[in-house]
């Protein structure tokens, strides 16, 4: 498995070691965790090293969990280095895979960021759906050439089951995301005249159905394949800062790439410009497949995800009850409500969620 120096990888280290159905658990990443593994043998190895095919030969490995696909650097590293690792280090991966006359089954940690965000998109975003406009840059685009470079080891190795998982934004208790980050500003910049649909996936989620990817789906179901992982429903990036309790500043849309790199200059989040995409157009995936196909039903809903998170975290400057109940008397004053109902009923110009 690699990633382990994560805590989410980590994570997933410790509930392998206690499966009575694995025999043996092989940690991989460059740097020493300063997390506990609960037994797993440890290897440092960097995946970008064609040493890496040394590790599978030597412990005859016949499943690979590869969870070092991320869009946030360990330690403060630059995107520079996050790039060699998920790209070029899924390329070394995949290579010693490929040679390896042991290895069964493949699982990688892929994301929902493969569908980018843009005004046009459709409403729901199936697996098959192609994307309106290919990501540019940053960990979207790296996570489309992983998944590229996937599917090519899938044709050279019919025999071996590869399962590309694609999560949506995961939260929890440990989560780093640099979504988590932006939560947790004081905050929170908005686009103005956007309210995005956003979907979240709860780490315990995420590490069930790693589990069972892992362990293979059920005898008379697919083995392999490409699914959605996301919780049940939707939540409005206003909705979000309300449960948080946390102000939101409205900025136009051509500044907010400025108040973006002003945030990442002083490292309070990484506010990339596909984070940026995705706060402005939103983004909402099925999840059909991964029930019917994969056989996973997820434990916690897209509400109740971000419930946990803000229990976890905690509210902001604002009781969350003191902010819903002052939009609830705003929205009740009889010209905001007047129109509303013409917006509602008469014609002109429709929102972007209007039009999905």
């Amino acid at each position: 498995m690699t990633g382990v120096a994560r805590q989410l990888g980590g994570r997933f280290v410790r509930r392998l070691v206690r499966d009575p159905e694995v025999e043996r658990v092989i940690a991989v990443d460059a740097v020493a965790p300063e997390h506990e593994l609960d037994g797993a043998e440890f290897v440092a190895a960097d995946i970008r090293q064609p040493a890496i095919a040394r590790v599978l030969a030597e412990y005859a490995v016949d499943t690979v969990v590869h969870m070092d696909v991320s869009g946030t650097a360990l330690g403060g590293g630059s995107r520079a280095a996050v790039k060699e690792t998920n790209v070029i280090g899924t390329m070394q991966l995949l290579g010693a895979c490929q040679k390896s006359p042991t290895v069964e089954r493949l699982v990688v940690k892929s994301s929902t960021n493969v569908y980018g965000s843009a005004p046009r998109d459709p409403a729901v975003f199936g697996e098959s759906t192609p994307p309106k406009s290919l990501p540019g840059g940053g960990f979207a685009k790296d996570a489309v050439e992983v998944e590229g470079y996937v599917r090519g080891f899938a044709r050279r190795r019919p025999d071996v089951a590869v399962c590309i998982l694609r999560f949506a934004n995961i939260l929890g208790p440990t989560g780093d995301t640099p979504l988590a980050e932006y939560f947790s500003l004081p905050v929170l910049p908005t686009v103005f005249g956007y309210d995005p649909r956003l979907q979240f996936v709860h780490e315990d989620d995420v590490l069930d159905v790693l589990g069972l990817a892992a362990h293979g789906a059920e005898p008379d179901a697919p083995s392999s394949g490409t699914f959605n992982i996301a919780g049940d429903g939707v939540l409005l990036l206003s909705q979000c800062a309300r449960r948080l309790g946390r102000p939101t500043v409205p900025v136009l849309l051509p500044a907010v790439t400025w108040a973006g790199a002003a945030l990442r200059t002083i490292g309070l989040t990484d506010f990339s410009p596909e984070q940026l995409r995705l706060l402005t157009h939103g983004r909402v995936v099925s999840t059909r497949r991964m029930r019917e196909t994969l056989g996973f039903t997820p434990r916690y809903s897209t509400v109740e995800t971000f419930a946990e998170f803000v229990r976890v975290r905690g509210t902001g400057l604002l009781p969350p009850e003191t902010v819903e109940a002052a939009v609830d008397r705003v929205a009740a004053l009889p010209f905001l409500a007047r129109a509303a109902a013409r917006t509602a009923g008469g014609p002109g110009p429709a929102s972007a969620d209007q039009r999905r």
